[in-house]
């Protein structure tokens, strides 16, 4: 995207060939363009329809109204707009990503990933991720994932539940170092007792 385009932020460099399962706009544009690409009040009109199903970063919001078939100036007007008026915000979007993640125990690699999946730019993603990681989020987040590998293959073999461990720790984005430090921790040898 043009960097010339204010506060608007697109940070991926890829487009997404899918819709997201479950999320608004999941049955796509229906082959259907607006009659016109640069009616920035019809555009306005689908962005704010996008924010009423769910918060959306800068970047998300020009990728649904582009596949919508609006032109990119519209978009970006109509966006830099949103954002002036406080409807769009990026810095709000990413911190209440990071709590998504952290609820899903994602790690901080895997945050970032997720981030960056839904538009933020991975400056900010990896800023607000460091922040996280800065206090410990990621720690505990790696330690919960633990716990509730150890709890669901209990009774298995010890490596086969660190191979889980290992594997879940990996698709989570987590630092290896970190899921080395929970498995000492939680899967001691001899130790099969509930996490």
């Amino acid at each position: 995207m043009d960097s010339g385009h204010g506060h608007l932020v697109r940070g991926r460099g890829r487009k997404r060939t899918a819709p997201r399962r479950g999320g608004f706009g999941s049955r796509g544009n229906l082959g259907e363009g607006p009659e016109n690409p640069h009616d920035a009040d019809a555009c306005r009109e689908a962005a704010l329809c996008l924010l009423d199903a769910a918060p959306r970063s800068s970047g998300e919001m020009f990728e649904r109204l582009e596949r919508k078939g609006y032109a990119g100036s519209t978009i970006a007007d109509v966006v830099n707009g949103l954002i002036r008026s406080g409807l769009i915000d990026d810095e709000q979007y990413a911190r209440s990503m990071v709590r998504y993640c952290l609820s899903r125990h994602l790690g901080e690699r895997g945050t970032v990933r997720e981030m960056m999946g839904r538009g933020v730019a991975r400056s900010l993603a990896s800023r607000v991720a460091s922040e996280a990681a800065e206090d410990g989020e990621f720690v505990e987040s790696a330690y919960e994932l633990g716990r509730v590998v150890a709890r669901r293959t209990q009774g298995m073999e010890r490596e086969k539940r660190l191979r889980r461990l290992w594997s879940a720790g990996s698709r989570k984005g987590h630092d290896p170092s970190l899921i080395r430090q929970v498995a000492a921790d939680l899967f001691r040898a001899g130790d099969d007792d509930d996490m």
